[in-house]
């Protein structure tokens, strides 16, 4: 089991972040702001997939004054992203936002971060310090860049700790998986705040989703991060869904399908590549804790797969559905999904 490394407990809305809260999963719509109804859509979509977070981009104040009305439609909190204008920030606040992303280096003179503290304290939510690989301070340039990032942030959180702030939340985010993982554990040892983890600029589906799990298990597994993003350049409830399978392989968060298929080989009579693909799509914004796996071979299928809750397993244009190990029905190729999806409802209402 891993170890969780305890951290100050804040609150996002109703979500709790650090302590010994499960480690929750957000994500940043790609929509414009200005349009409510495109941003509503696009978070009501991440709600289905059972993201917990969410951020926003807050380019200008009209921008900011859509936020109250963002509110009123959605489930999930709000998170406002801002940078350089510090007034944007006490609209949002103003306008309900659940938290902040700023960086107190970039919005301008102290009096303007002691203004964003005092209103955020009187609202009482929490401003992540958000720090980026990708745009430090100068200062710190001679430094490596994993010790330069921490170098800014612990500047970052002195700010708004003389400030007597600390309902704070920090991030360390870098493109490059070494310098991620290293400023991570250096912060981790400094700092009771708990840390929000992802690569940033991680890529693609296929790129972005190696770089990222190969970014956050070995921070996972050591107990650090409370709150993380897998970031994609791709719809972004691909990276809820990424976030949960990367949490679930770890055993970090048990909830939802553990999804397993085999790779196929000759033994395999159907194309069971499609097959796959659509009964993960159909499973996934499941919330009770069951495996399902997709296999090719219909005679070592539910051997293979024998701990599985249910499961299907190929043969020459047919194939069985098993539970637990166990046939419970023979069906033919064609009406294997819709075969499948029958049983697995049963199982929802066990």
């Amino acid at each position: 089991m891993i170890k969780r490394k305890k951290t100050k407990q804040i609150q996002i809305g109703k979500i709790k972040i650090g302590g010994f809260a499960p480690v929750s999963v957000q994500s940043m719509c790609t929509t414009d702001t200005h349009d409510i109804d495109a941003t509503v859509k696009q978070i009501k979509e991440l709600e289905e997939v059972r993201c917990e977070l969410v951020r926003i981009a807050i380019l200008d104040e009209a921008a900011a004054n859509n936020v109250a009305e963002i509110k009123k439609q959605i489930n999930i909190p709000l998170i406002a992203d801002i940078h350089f204008d510090h007034k944007l920030a006490l609209k949002v606040i103003d306008n309900g936002i659940d938290a902040l992303r700023i960086n107190p280096g970039n919005i301008g003179k102290l009096d303007n971060v002691k203004e964003v503290a005092t209103a955020a304290k009187l609202a009482g939510i929490p401003i992540r310090i958000g720090i980026n690989g990708g745009s430090l301070e100068r200062e710190f340039a001679h430094l490596p860049l994993e010790k330069a990032m921490v170098e800014s942030a612990l500047r970052q959180i002195k700010i708004l700790e003389k400030m007597k702030f600390e309902n704070i939340k920090v991030s360390l985010k870098s493109s490059d998986v070494i310098t991620m993982i290293n400023a991570y554990k250096i912060m981790s040892k400094k700092v009771k705040y708990p840390l929000h983890l992802g690569v940033t600029e991680a890529g693609t589906m296929k790129c972005g989703l190696i770089k990222s799990a190969c970014g956050l298990a070995p921070l996972l597994l050591k107990g650090i991060g409370d709150t993380i993003r897998v970031s994609l350049t791709a719809n972004p409830v691909e990276e809820v869904l990424a976030g949960y399978e990367i949490l679930r392989a770890l055993e970090i968060r048990k909830e939802g399908v553990n999804f397993v298929s085999c790779p196929t080989c000759g033994r395999c009579k159907i194309n069971i590549i499609p097959i796959a693909n659509e009964i993960q799509k159909l499973t996934a914004n499941t919330e009770k804790n069951l495996t399902v796996a997709v296999m090719g071979c219909a005679v070592n299928g539910p051997g293979e797969a024998k701990a599985a809750d249910i499961g299907i397993a190929c043969g020459k244009k047919h194939g069985i559905i098993f539970k637990k190990g166990e046939v419970v029905k023979t069906v033919q190729e064609e009406d294997l999904i819709k075969e499948f999806m029958k049983e697995f409802e049963t199982l929802l209402q066990d």
